[in-house]
């Protein structure tokens, strides 16, 4: 749907894509919506970048999204900053946003409560190294009643990539999760919230749990992040169920490195991407038996 062709570096394809030991996985992963949330600093856009990469691995079609106001998604892909560079988040394209919803007299005036956007992935996607990368932004604030043309626009958006396609749907959002309204949020199959050890984080997450199920959201796991002992663990085990708990990413020193050198995390740290992989078949297996 996305394949935006102009950046398509098919060199890559042939190279490193050769795990495909989990090809028998595919009609689970098929068309997984996972939306990515918890408090900022924790390591979510690592694993949603980590996790974008390990379905592409397995030869599903990816869609990364990004709609955290830290817009730091296309860095963790790998995306270099010349690709990057001349992307517009879709909320702030005002223009746009006005053509599809015919809104032109300014706030107040009328306009179509459901856009066209099923062309806009093909314009806005970036293709890189085997994933689609999308850039939402995040809605201007003021509440979700705030229909602006431009939250207009991205939420029909949203709600045309999670219920009209066979791609995986990976979304890097903030700790609040306004992008999922009503309708929507049904579409998200599974909510992940990212936690360190520590008793803010958890308390974190406990608040997107109760938002989670008042929008309608019926599975959120948690995965530990930065977790360097069995301390650690304990603590996050002591406040989350195990029937939530999807996995745990360690503390690593090459992520860290990473961030520091703005390369893409999958690239250098290699354990962690293990354990990223881990948390994925752990994502494809509950949300299966939860279909079933």
């Amino acid at each position: 749907m996305c394949d935006n062709h102009n950046h398509d570096h098919d060199g890559h394809h042939a190279g490193h894509h050769h795990h495909h030991h989990h090809a028998e996985g595919h009609p689970v992963s098929k068309g997984l919506k996972i939306a990515i949330t918890g408090k900022g600093g924790v390591g979510k856009t690592t694993l949603a970048g980590m996790l974008a990469r390990v379905f592409a691995d397995d030869g599903c079609r990816v869609l990364a999204i990004d709609a955290d106001p830290d817009a730091n998604l296309a860095a963790s892909l790998g995306i270099p900053a010349e690709l990057s560079r001349d992307l517009q988040p879709i909320a702030r394209m005002k223009e746009l946003a006005e053509e599809r919803t015919g809104a032109s007299g300014g706030y107040g005036s009328l306009f179509k409560l459901n856009p066209k956007v099923s062309d806009l992935p093909e314009r806005f996607c970036l293709n890189y190294d085997g994933v689609n990368f999308l850039w939402m932004g995040t809605l201007e604030s003021g509440g979700s009643g705030c229909a602006c043309p431009e939250n207009t626009l991205v939420k029909r958006l949203m709600g045309h990539l999670l219920l009209e396609h066979d791609d995986v749907v990976i979304m890097d959002m903030e700790a609040g999760i306004e992008h999922l309204g009503r309708g929507t949020s049904e579409s998200v199959d599974a909510l992940v919230v990212v936690v360190e050890p520590g008793q803010r984080s958890i308390q974190t997450a406990y608040q997107i749990m109760k938002l989670a199920g008042d929008v309608g959201i019926k599975d959120v796991f948690i995965v530990g992040s930065k977790v360097r002992d069995d301390g650690d663990r304990r603590l996050i085990e002591r406040s989350i169920s195990p029937t939530q708990l999807l996995g745990y990413l360690s503390f690593s020193e090459d992520i860290k490195r990473s961030d520091q050198e703005n390369s893409a995390p999958h690239k250098v740290a290699l354990h962690s991407l293990g354990e990223v992989r881990g948390i994925k078949d752990q994502i494809a297996a509950r949300v299966s038996a939860g279909r079933a």
